[in-house]
């Protein structure tokens, strides 16, 4: 842990907020003791739901790495991650997460994801989403295509 990755995690939130380039969220991903890349909040600015200070920095990483997998990396957040950037923590294979404000403290500034934490544990038939499931069979053809294919790389 080092305090100077989160200053600049929190720094760059603050620096987003001033310049107006979207909500107050920044993060930084470090490996091997150096910061490897760094994201901020661009959601309304970008027109893109997405565009969490999490996964700019994951995909910033994954770029200058060269690769999806960011074992041996930590990431560093302003804020605990809502539940996307948490999946695409994850998926990333990153070691470690710290963050400063919690979920909570977002909530009481409008930045409210409990519902999404709720969602995604009910079964389909209880979500406000509406959600179905469609041609099965037709859409296992390709994972049976992926399981036989010679150029598979798992992940």
């Amino acid at each position: 842990m080092d305090r100077s990755f989160m200053e600049q995690a929190i720094r760059l939130s603050i620096e987003n907020v001033d310049a107006n380039n979207g909500g107050p969220f920044g993060a930084v991903i470090v490996k091997n003791d150096e910061i490897i890349s760094h994201g901020t909040n661009h959601v309304a600015e970008a027109g893109d739901p997405t565009a969490h200070a999490e996964i700019i920095a994951i995909r910033a990483a994954c770029k200058k790495l060269n690769t999806y997998n960011l074992q041996g990396c930590e990431i560093y957040c302003s804020c605990e991650p809502c539940p996307m950037c948490l999946g695409a923590i994850y998926w990333a294979r990153i070691d470690r997460i710290w963050f400063a404000a919690t979920r909570e403290d977002a909530a009481g500034y409008q930045f409210d994801d409990r519902f999404i934490y709720e969602e995604v544990s009910k079964p389909y038939s209880e979500r406000k989403l509406e959600t179905r499931q469609l041609m099965r069979e037709k859409a296992l053809e390709a994972f049976r295509l992926w399981e036989q294919s010679d150029n598979k790389e798992p992940y």
